[in-house]
C-alpha cells in the first residue's frame, strides 16, 4: 500500500469514528449541563468544597470562581513540585527549580502543558499522577464550563445568570471526562501503552548497552492529555514514545480523543440554544478549516522532493516509521488546531510550509475545532465578529441567535481577539531583541526566528507543542512563557464571561426578513473568510519572516 493511500484511509477511518460519536456525545453533554439533578458523588464533592450548586451566578461571580479555583490550582501544583524530593514515589528526583516549577504549574492549569523539562528525568509518580494528571482533568473541565456559560448567555434572556461554576466544573469532570478516560485508558493498555508504578530499571538495547527507564501510570495520563486537549507527555518524546503511543492503531485513537469533544460540543451548543442547525453551521466551519489544513499538510509533506525524500516517500525526517507521513500529518494538524500540543513527530523537522501550517493553526485561535470548551467559545466570538461585519456591509444592526450585537458586545469580542496576538508578537519581538533568549536557538536565520515565534504562539494560545530546536529551560523562557500562558488563558475568559452576561440580559429580537440566516452555508463561508482574514492581517508579517521565507527558499 502506498503511503499516500495509507494516510487517506487513516483520515477516512477518523472521520467515520468522529461521525458516529458526534450525536450521542453532543446530546449527552447537553443533558449534563441542563439537568437539575445531582449525583451522590457530586453532592459529596460540593459538601467537601463548601459549594452550593443550586445558586445561579452572574458573570462576575462565575469569573471569580474560575480565577480563584485556577489560582489555588497553580499554587498547589507549584508547591507539590517544590517539595517533590521529600515525597514518596519521587524515584530519587530532586525538587523542581522555582522558575521551572512556576512554568509547569502555569502550563498545566492553563491547559497548555508546555514542558521545558524531560518528564522521565524530572517528575516522580506523585507529581505526575497527583499533580499533572489531576490538572489535565480540571483545566479541561474549566474550559468546558466557560463555553457552556457563553452558550447559556445566548440561550437565556432578561437575566444575567449563567449557571453555577462549581456545578459545571464537577459535572464536566465526573460525568464526561472521567468515564471516557477510564474506557480510553483500557483501550490504550490493550494497544500496548504501559500502566504501572514501577521504579527505574535497566533496559537492554539491540545495538548493545542499556538505558534507564522508569514506569508510570502512562495510559491513564495519556488518555486525559488527549481527551482534555492538554498535551503534556509522561516522557519527553511525548506521543512519539512507544510507551505512550505504541502503534498506528493507538495513534489513530489518540487523534480521535483530541477531536471528539471539541467537535461534539457544537451539537451541545445547538441543543442548548434550541437550534441544531446553528450547531451544524459552527461544525461546518470547524470541519472545513480542519480538513483544509490536513489536506495542505499531507500535500506539503508527501510532495517534498529530493533524493532522500523520494526514497522515503516524502519528508520522513523527525517522523516515526510506526505512523508514517499520513499519521504524523493528521496528528500535527489535530494537535495545533486544538489546544492540545501533544506531538508524535518533531514539528521542527517538517518542511518550511509544513511548520508554517502548524503555527498558523494555533494562530487562528485554535478554533477548528479548538480546545475543549475554548474552541467553541473562540468560534462563537468569531461568529459575532462575522455577523458584525455582515451588518456593516448592509447597514443593519447585527444580530446573532436573537441577540443584538451592539457596541458593548463588539468591544468584548474585539478585546478577546486582540489579547493573544499582542502576547505572541510582543514577547517574540522582545526575545529577538535580547541576547540571552536568542542564544537559546539551535538554528539561525528564518528557522531560528520560527522557533521563538512558535514558542510564544504555543504558550499564549495554550497549545504546548514546540519546534524542538529551542532550549526553553532558561529563566527567561520559563518566566515569560509562563506569564504568556496564564494571560493567554484567563484574560480571554474575562471577556467571554462578560459577553455572556451582556447577552443573557437582553430581550430576544424577533426574526425578520432582513435577519442574517446564520445557519446557512453562506454564513459558514463568511465565517471561514473572517477567520482567515483576521489571522492573516495579524500574523502574516511575522510568518513572512519565518516559515514562509524558509519554505520559499527550500
Amino acid at each position: 500500500m502506498s503511503p499516500v493511500l495509507a494516510g487517506a484511509l487513516q483520515l477516512l477511518a477518523l472521520l467515520v469514528a468522529l461521525g458516529l460519536s458526534y450525536r450521542p456525545l453532543g446530546d449527552h453533554m447537553a443533558r449534563v449541563y441542563s439537568s437539575e439533578r445531582h449525583l451522590r458523588v457530586e453532592k459529596w464533592i460540593y459538601k467537601g468544597i463548601g459549594a452550593n450548586p443550586s445558586v445561579e451566578m452572574r458573570w462576575p461571580a462565575y469569573l471569580r470562581g474560575v480565577l480563584a479555583f485556577s489560582a489555588v490550582s497553580v499554587l498547589f501544583l507549584y508547591l507539590l513540585q517544590r517539595v517533590q524530593g521529600s515525597l514518596p514515589g519521587s524515584l530519587g528526583f530532586v525538587s523542581i527549580d522555582p522558575d521551572q516549577a512556576f512554568n509547569t504549574a502555569a502550563s498545566f492549569v492553563a491547559n497548555t502543558n508546555w514542558q521545558s523539562y524531560y518528564g522521565e528525568q524530572a517528575m516522580g509518580h506523585v507529581v505526575q499522577t497527583g499533580g499533572l494528571a489531576v490538572q489535565n482533568f480540571l483545566s479541561a473541565a474549566v474550559g468546558i464550563a466557560v463555553a457552556v456559560a457563553l452558550v447559556r448567555g445566548f440561550a437565556r434572556s432578561r437575566t444575567g445568570e449563567l449557571g453555577n461554576f462549581w456545578s459545571d466544573l464537577v459535572r464536566g469532570t465526573v460525568r464526561i471526562l472521567l468515564p471516557i478516560s477510564v474506557i480510553g485508558a483500557l483501550v490504550l493498555v490493550a494497544c500496548g501503552a504501559i500502566q504501572n508504578f514501577a521504579g527505574i530499571h535497566e533496559v537492554g538495547q539491540f545495538t548493545g548497552g542499556s538505558q534507564q527507564w522508569n514506569g508510570g501510570a502512562v495510559a491513564s495520563q495519556e488518555v486525559i492529555k488527549e481527551l482534555g486537549t492538554n498535551g503534556g507527555g509522561y516522557f519527553n518524546a511525548n506521543s512519539s514514545h512507544p510507551f505512550e503511543n505504541p502503534d498506528g492503531l493507538s495513534n489513530l485513537f489518540e487523534i480521535y480523543l483530541i477531536l471528539v469533544i471539541p467537535f461534539a460540543l457544537t451539537r451541545t451548543f445547538g441543543r442548548m440554544v434550541g437550534s441544531l442547525r446553528q450547531g451544524y453551521a459552527i461544525l461546518g466551519t470547524m470541519a472545513a478549516i480542519w480538513l483544509g489544513f490536513t489536506a495542505l499538510m499531507m500535500w506539503t509533506e508527501f510532495a517534498h522532493h529530493g533524493p532522500a525524500f523520494d526514497l522515503a516517500g516524502g519528508a520522513m525526517e523527525g517522523k516515526e516509521t510506526r505512523f508514517g507521513i499520513g499519521g504524523s500529518s493528521i496528528f500535527a494538524v489535530a494537535t495545533t488546531l486544538t489546544s492540545t500540543g501533544a506531538v508524535n513527530s518533531f514539528h521542527s523537522s517538517y518542511t518550511g510550509f509544513g511548520g508554517g501550517i502548524t503555527m498558523l493553526g494555533m494562530q487562528l485561535g485554535e478554533i477548528a475545532p479548538g480546545g475543549v470548551g475554548s474552541g467553541l467559545y473562540g468560534m462563537l466570538i468569531m461568529a459575532i465578529i462575522a455577523v458584525f461585519i455582515a451588518g456593516l456591509m448592509v447597514g443593519r444592526t447585527p444580530e446573532y441567535l436573537g441577540k443584538k450585537i451592539g457596541t458593548r458586545e463588539i468591544k468584548f469580542a474585539a478585546c478577546y481577539i486582540l489579547i493573544t496576538p499582542a502576547l505572541v508578537l510582543g514577547f517574540t519581538a522582545v526575545a529577538m531583541a535580547l541576547n540571552t533568549p536568542s542564544n537559546s536557538m539551535t538554528n539561525s536565520g528564518a528557522h531560528g526566528f520560527s522557533e521563538i515565534l512558535y514558542a510564544y504562539t504555543s504558550g499564549a494560545n495554550n497549545n504546548g507543542s514546540a519546534f524542538a530546536g529551542l532550549n526553553a529551560d532558561t529563566q527567561w523562557f520559563n518566566s515569560t512563557i509562563g506569564i504568556a500562558m496564564l494571560l493567554g488563558r484567563f484574560l480571554p475568559m474575562v471577556f467571554v464571561l462578560a459577553l455572556a452576561g451582556s447577552l443573557a440580559e437582553q430581550t430576544p429580537v424577533p426574526e425578520t426578513a432582513g435577519t442574517l440566516r446564520t445557519e446557512k452555508p453562506l454564513f459558514t463561508g463568511l465565517l471561514v473568510g473572517t477567520i482567515l482574514i483576521i489571522t492573516g492581517l495579524t500574523y502574516f508579517p511575522a510568518l513572512a519572516l519565518g516559515p514562509l521565507a524558509e519554505g520559499l527558499a527550500a
